[in-house]
């Protein structure tokens, strides 16, 4: 009996042995194999399997339906858990089939059972954690610069309903008008061209003849600024001039709107840069220096006056026509801010390049203020004009001989200011210590010449 149990042991320990070694052979090493071999044979054992379940459930109904309880149980707990990996599913299917072929099977049907079910949940919009899934086109979400339909992908949800708003008519246009369709401001009148076009003979005809025209003072500001900026041009300023343009735009400064005339003292600007169309301009020369000299101080026509009026006296041919404006001129010298000031002496400087003018200039009354432009807190540029002004004046005395001839001029004159007086001398040494160097090379030059 010893030995008999001793050999029954040794036995029962080789097969326990042996069983142990195959199912590690199952779960590890023959786990490809036998992937390989249920995917190659799927279609075919699940029709076998369908064949073998209709043979049992007719023999044995109660086996089949017990499957598929925990069929549902187990996809019902996967579902809510999360999908299993596939190889997960096959171990528990590959430890069944230990036991023998029929359990096997028995595990081969089991699995294509869960298989099918988890597919079919799958199917219906499931969306339980794996890479790969439905995905569908959100109606309600608009392209990127577009509208209506949507380009942004959303994943499905259970039940097939999508995560944006329930399909119905894609809104591919919408009921609002664009921004750009609602209608623009309205004006009185289109203008034919844009301000800054350069126009052609024909074109400049056509706004001269709506300039002339209009009463409208937006049409009328349009077409001077079209015809200013035209007027830039060399040939322009020529075709202007032959077509008639320079009375019809001179008309312009007799409106009582400020805006017109400065637009209309621009464009003259820009024409009397030709000798031709000062010939042209000089009619209206008294009446732009009257306008510039009562109109509002500093004001955009105040300088627009006096641009035009230094680009007319530039050659000595009109100058005289402005002598009796001199004493104005020195009053907005000294009232005027910084840049009335500059116009005012670039003017000024024109008139004291001309000998002829001398004794008109130094007969004018001036103000005693005047001699405050010498102070060394000046600016720079207004130093420089102002010591240039003196230098000619005093140049044209010694040329012309007025020297000898103080009798003539009052103690509020120019003449007196500048020589006789004596304290502009010594405001102009006072500059000799001046920082900026340009300032004191022309003090030195100016005092050279006492």
């Amino acid at each position: 009996m010893g030995r008999t149990r001793d050999a029954g042991c040794v036995a029962a320990g080789v097969v326990i042995g042996a069983g142990a070694c195959y199912c590690v052979y199952r779960l590890t090493w023959g786990r490809d194999e036998s992937e390989k071999i249920w995917d190659d044979k799927e279609s075919s054992d699940g029709a076998e399997t369908g064949v073998e379940t209709e043979k049992r459930a007719q023999a044995k109904p109660g086996v089949v339906v017990t499957a598929r309880v925990e069929a549902d149980s187990m996809v019902k707990a996967e579902v809510c858990l999360g999908v299993k990996s596939g190889p997960d599913v096959k171990v528990e299917a590959h430890s069944g089939a230990q036991s023998g072929g029929g359990l096997e099977a028995k595990a081969k049907a089991l699995f294509s059972i869960l298989k099918e079910q988890a597919s079919a949940k799958m199917g219906r919009g499931g969306r339980v954690g794996l890479g790969s899934g439905t995905r569908t086109l959100a109606p309600s979400l608009p392209c990127p610069g577009g509208r209506g339909g949507g380009c942004h992908p959303t994943r499905a949800r259970a039940g097939g309903k999508a995560s944006g708003k329930p399909k119905g008519k894609p809104k591919s246009k919408s009921t609002k008008p664009p921004a750009a369709a609602w209608p623009a401001r309205r004006v009185k009148f289109n203008f034919p061209y844009k301000i800054d076009d350069i126009l052609g003979a024909t074109d400049l005809q056509k706004v001269l003849n709506i300039l002339e025209r209009s009463n409208d003072p937006f049409i009328q500001e349009v077409a001077l600024v079209t015809l200013g900026n035209n007027a830039a041009y060399t040939f322009n300023q020529n075709a202007i001039r032959e077509l008639g343009g320079v009375p019809i735009i001179a008309k312009m400064i007799k409106t009582k709107d400020p805006i017109i005339r400065e637009k209309a003292y621009n464009a003259l600007n820009n024409l009397s840069v030709i000798a031709e169309n000062q010939g042209k301009i000089k009619t209206y020369i008294s009446q732009v220096c009257d306008d510039t000299v009562i109109c509002r101080l500093d004001s955009a026509v105040q300088m627009a006056g006096l641009r035009l009026l230094t680009n007319m006296t530039v050659t000595n041919h009109y100058q005289h026509l402005l002598s009796y404006s001199f004493p104005d001129f020195f009053a907005l010298l000294f009232l005027g801010n910084h840049f009335t000031k500059i116009q005012i002496m670039k003017l000024i400087i024109n008139f004291t390049e001309n000998p002829a003018m001398t004794r008109e200039l130094l007969g004018s009354k001036v103000p005693s203020e005047l001699i405050s432009l010498f102070n060394k807190e000046r600016d720079r540029e207004i130093l420089l004009n102002i010591l240039t002004i003196f230098e000619n004046i005093n140049d044209n005395i010694k040329s012309e001989g007025f020297a000898s001839s103080r009798k003539e001029f009052s103690r509020s004159s120019l003449f007196f200011l500048f020589k006789e007086s004596g304290v502009c001398v010594k405001k102009i040494k006072a500059l000799a210590n001046h920082s900026d160097l340009v300032v004191k090379v022309k003090v030195l030059k100016v005092l050279t010449k006492l």
